[in-house]
């Protein structure tokens, strides 16, 4: 840690010196960074990284009205895209110069939101950003304290409140026609949890591409995102030689896919071809490396903290901030086999 030169710990002046900004500019930048210049801003957290300021909260509380404290409301998973959500937003705030308290909770129904939230509320947290990606949640996002500024991240369009997320419904139209292109007949899709709205946009989107090219639309098989699930579910795709091609609703599931297919005698991609969804670290290590869908969570995390600072400032921002997927091709999709 950096001290100032008399070895006391930094204030708020030895960090304007050391940005060469003025303490106003300082506050600024700690307590409504959208109004600094970007490259200003930059330079300020820098010199508070390397004199490690730590601002006095009661302070800041007393003059701006502001805690400098966000709270996120999220389920309590490991799962990789709203664990990564969930890093994302935090790194957005704390970019920013806020603290954030995050509320986990075992569902995401009423009565469990509400107790999040007022978890939250007793902190005097500024706002709330809740991931929500349940069908269940919608219910307690319509009865949410109307005073607490709340946006919602991977949430329905049918909420009272702004929302970010990724366009799934996209995604699952970028892969399937990716399979189609291939020359494949028609396209298996294995899907999450019915209770996932995320499971059900990628649905939507497969649906979508195979009826409007008059494809035969087969049966849905619902996994519960685990590589085990999407195993079972290979087992049973395995022995029948009319699938060729498969879209997995995400990577840990298409792992599984992959095993039992090759267990079985099914080359991939030379006999089937699978895709995933979310690009998770291992994809591009898998055998063979996996052509999926990224979702770029990063840019998600930063929509919702600016979302929620308009909605902190008394504005109303635009109710759906939709950021586009990514198809990433690799080795395990191919032309479908000649017969």
């Amino acid at each position: 840690m950096v001290r100032s030169r008399n070895g006391r710990p930094a204030v708020l002046m030895d960090v304007a010196v050391r940005a060469g900004v003025s303490a106003m500019t300082v506050s600024r930048v700690l307590n409504a960074p959208d109004r600094v210049k970007a490259e200003t801003r930059a330079r300020v957290l820098a010199a508070v990284r390397e004199l490690d300021y730590r601002p006095n909260q009661a302070a800041r509380q007393l003059v701006t009205g502001r805690s400098g404290v966000l709270g996120v409301v999220s389920i309590d998973t490991t799962l990789y895209g709203p664990a990564s959500t969930l890093y994302c937003i935090e790194q957005a705030a704390r970019n920013a110069g806020f603290n954030v308290s995050i509320a986990s909770l075992p569902s995401l129904t009423r009565r469990s939101m509400e107790e999040g939230v007022e978890r939250l509320r007793a902190q005097s947290v500024d706002g709330v950003i809740i991931v929500a990606p349940h069908e269940s949640a919608a219910d307690g996002l319509r009865h949410l304290p109307p005073e607490m500024p709340v946006v919602a991240v991977d949430a329905g369009d049918d909420i009272p409140v702004p929302v970010a997320k990724v366009d799934q419904r996209a995604g699952a139209v970028r892969a399937t026609r990716h399979l189609l292109s291939l020359g494949h007949r028609t396209v298996w899709h294995v899907a999450g949890p019915a209770d996932w709205l995320d499971a059900n946009g990628r649905i939507e989107g497969w649906r979508e591409v195979l009826e409007s090219a008059d494809r035969p639309v087969p049966e849905v098989l619902r996994g519960d995102w685990s590589s085990r699930s999407g195993y079972q579910l290979g087992q049973r795709l395995a022995p029948d030689p009319e699938v060729t091609a498969v879209f997995v609703a995400n990577d840990q599931m298409a792992l599984g896919v992959v095993r039992a297919l090759r267990e079985a005698g099914r080359r991939v991609p030379e006999e089937v071809s699978v895709s995933g969804f979310d690009d998770i670290p291992e994809s591009a290590y898998f055998w063979p490396p996996l052509t999926t869908v990224r979702q770029d969570f990063g840019e998600v995390g930063r929509h919702a903290f600016h979302l929620l600072l308009d909605r902190m400032a008394g504005t109303e921002p635009d109710q759906r901030r939709l950021i586009e997927p990514e198809l990433v091709v690799r080795e395990s999709t191919a032309p479908a086999p000649t017969t």
